[in-house]
């Protein structure tokens, strides 16, 4: 159980640094703040995050979504112990390829595919909840582009007359506030996720008569999400530098106008989802948005070559992250016997 708990929180870091790139990517490539001072302001609004989800919003729903996303007779410290290694390793390898794959969906896939090895069918899992959260691998970099496209026109048209020169200026201290919105819907969507493996967790315990043990969700203690919410604000400040050079300049060009508009638009996304009780990729969403600001001054301006691979990542992040998590269950159930 502790095991399980430590690991969950390594893999919440290494979410940090992996996805670091969300929220900063267009105010370093376009030279707002430097790398280090862009981590330190991105971290800190990851973890003002959760005393929104705390205190303003009053629940953690996608934390209790992700939690109920194996059917809970299935749900076993060895299922919850081989998802987080495949997280963790598909994690691991495409931050090293500095690929922006989704973490999120990168667990979720370890959870299910633990559970229908262990259980020997589909049905081991929620099939409803996994077909919304699949689904959204396209709707929410769909949402995210088409927002962003629409912000960017509107942004335009009313800085139409002004000096560019000022409107520069103004643009970039924008950028701070549109980063800073984002690192917010960064930290309230991707620490949540953690947080439901760990909340799945401790229910199991509660059934093994283990003293850290809930009997639901809904007990779940503030050590939980305060732990969950810090260590991705740890990891936020590491950074992941190669994923930063992907997103800030190799899908397009990105303007400190258009940084605006595309954290806006993924910001506003991911408070949707959010209230939505959604748990989406934030990685899938601003990629979206980028893609959208970018196809604005002209459609050649995104390199669809990148984005064509980028996408080919996403469609196997959950398959691959599940068979891998078949294959350690089925290692570490042979071991057992």
């Amino acid at each position: 159980m502790i095991t399980i708990i430590c690991l969950a929180l390594f893999f919440d870091y290494i979410n940090g640094f992996h996805d670091a790139a969300n929220s900063i990517a267009t105010i370093v490539s376009t030279k707002v703040l430097t790398p280090f001072r862009a981590v330190l302001w991105a971290a800190s609004f990851n973890l003002i995050a959760f005393f929104i989800a705390k205190y303003v919003i009053g629940e953690f729903g996608i934390a209790n979504t992700v939690s109920k996303t194996v059917l809970p007779e299935f749900v076993t410290l060895p299922v919850i112990f081989s998802g987080l290694i495949a997280a963790i390793v598909w994690n691991l390898a495409t931050w090293w390829l500095g690929i922006p794959s989704s973490s999120s969906h990168t667990l979720i896939g370890g959870f299910a595919g633990a559970a229908i090895m262990s259980a020997g069918t589909f049905a081991a899992v929620h099939a409803s909840k996994i077909a919304v959260i699949a689904a959204f691998i396209l709707l929410a970099p769909l949402i995210g582009m088409i927002i962003s496209t629409l912000l960017t026109i509107l942004i335009m048209y009313i800085a139409r007359k002004a000096n560019p020169h000022h409107a520069e200026k103004w643009f970039r201290k924008l950028q701070l506030v549109s980063s800073g919105l984002f690192a917010i819907g960064f930290g309230l969507n991707d620490s949540q996720k953690v947080m439901g493996i760990i909340g799945a967790a401790l229910i199991v315990a509660h059934g093994m008569h283990l003293p850290m043990g809930i009997a639901k969700f809904e007990d779940i203690q503030d050590w939980v999400p305060l732990s969950c919410f810090a260590a991705i604000a740890l990891g936020t400040m590491t950074g992941g530098w190669k994923i930063v050079k992907t997103m800030g300049s190799k899908i397009t060009k990105v303007t400190p106008l258009e940084g605006v508009a595309a954290e806006t638009a993924g910001a506003i996304t991911l408070y949707l989802t959010d209230i939505l009780k959604i748990p989406v990729s934030t990685t899938h969403t601003i990629t979206g948005a980028i893609i959208g600001v970018g196809a604005v001054k002209r459609l050649s301006a995104v390199r669809w070559g990148v984005t064509r691979k980028l996408m080919v990542a996403w469609i196997l992040t959950i398959p691959v992250s599940a068979g891998l998590a078949a294959l350690i269950y089925h290692f570490i159930g042979s071991t057992m016997k």
